[in-house]
């Protein structure tokens, strides 16, 4: 393994916060004597193609610049090394750092962990499904929060947080049940008709919702929560408790760990790291310790 250090940025992420992120991590570690070579993608095909050309390279760590959906863009290509990763958030929600306690404010900090940190050796959510098999780093999302998301891409009016409001309205007039049918661990499929499943690798999504509260990347289990069928009105009051990551005591709520979960419903979408990443019948599972990220050495470790 090489001595440089591989910088990979996504200029677009977090509404053009990652190219003045970027050219702050690169500072940082200029500053602290370390040699630099820097990639900088403008999709998320040639942002994969970077990815591979710095692995090939053999950095000692790949510093990544980027949201959630950067680093999970690019995790076929990150497993298949033993290169560190060093993730200096600069996306929408940021919540895999959340997740590790990685710094959110200061790209100079999280930056300087590829010299100062500790490696955490994390788990990777995998999604099988029509769309072929995608990754994941925090929670999959299928029933009416995966149905918000896929309304909020297909909208081209407004712009900004807007047009996720929108989406959210739309998609609570249209309100139903979800026809979900859902095997655990290789339990019989089962009907389970519900408002949403979200199948966490960690705890939040949506920069902070805890939906899967308690969840741990790196302990090898899938928390998998289940919200059975609700009006309008008692969605509406469930979200306040679901902020406060109190909702997982409501009757209305079960939730449990697995390795492995299957789940079919008509029309399904699941969504992660803000992406569309499953269609159909998927089977959620792990791979678990397929990637090391540097954490601060009070962070989560293994």
């Amino acid at each position: 393994m090489g001595t440089h250090i591989a910088v990979l940025s996504n200029p677009f992420a977090g509404k053009g916060r990652g190219a003045q992120a970027a050219a702050a991590a690169i500072a940082r570690l200029h500053d602290e004597g370390a040699q630099i070579r820097s990639y900088a993608g403008t999709s998320a095909r040639q942002t994969a193609e970077l990815a591979a050309q710095a692995l090939r390279e053999e950095p000692a760590a790949l510093v990544v610049v980027g949201g959630d959906g950067t680093l999970s863009g690019i995790l076929a290509e990150v497993t298949a090394h033993s290169v560190p990763v060093v993730l200096v958030a600069a996306g929408t929600g940021n919540d895999l750092a959340r997740a590790l306690q990685l710094p959110r404010d200061d790209p100079g900090d999280a930056a300087a962990l590829a010299l100062q940190g500790v490696p955490c050796v994390v788990d990777v959510g995998e999604v099988h499904s029509a769309l072929g098999t995608r990754l994941f780093l925090t929670v999959a999302a299928l029933g009416f929060d995966a149905k918000v998301s896929d309304r909020t891409n297909r909208l081209r009016w407004p712009r900004g947080v807007l047009r996720y409001y929108l989406a959210l309205v739309i998609e609570l007039l249209r309100l139903r049940p979800v026809a979900f049918r859902v095997s655990v661990d290789g339990e019989a499929l089962h009907d389970a008709p519900g408002t949403l499943i979200a199948v966490g690798n960690t705890a939040s999504y949506g920069g902070g919702m805890p939906v899967c509260a308690g969840a741990a990347a790196n302990d090898g289990m899938l928390d998998i929560v289940h919200v059975r069928p609700l009006t309008r009105l008692r969605l509406i009051r469930l979200f306040p408790l679901l902020l406060q990551g109190r909702h997982l005591t409501r009757p209305e709520v079960s939730h449990r760990r697995a390795r492995r979960v299957e789940v079919a419903a008509p029309d399904l979408v699941v969504y992660a790291d803000g992406e569309r990443v499953g269609a159909g019948t998927c089977t959620i599972e792990l791979r678990a310790g397929a990637l090391t990220v540097m954490v601060p050495r009070r962070g989560v470790q293994r």
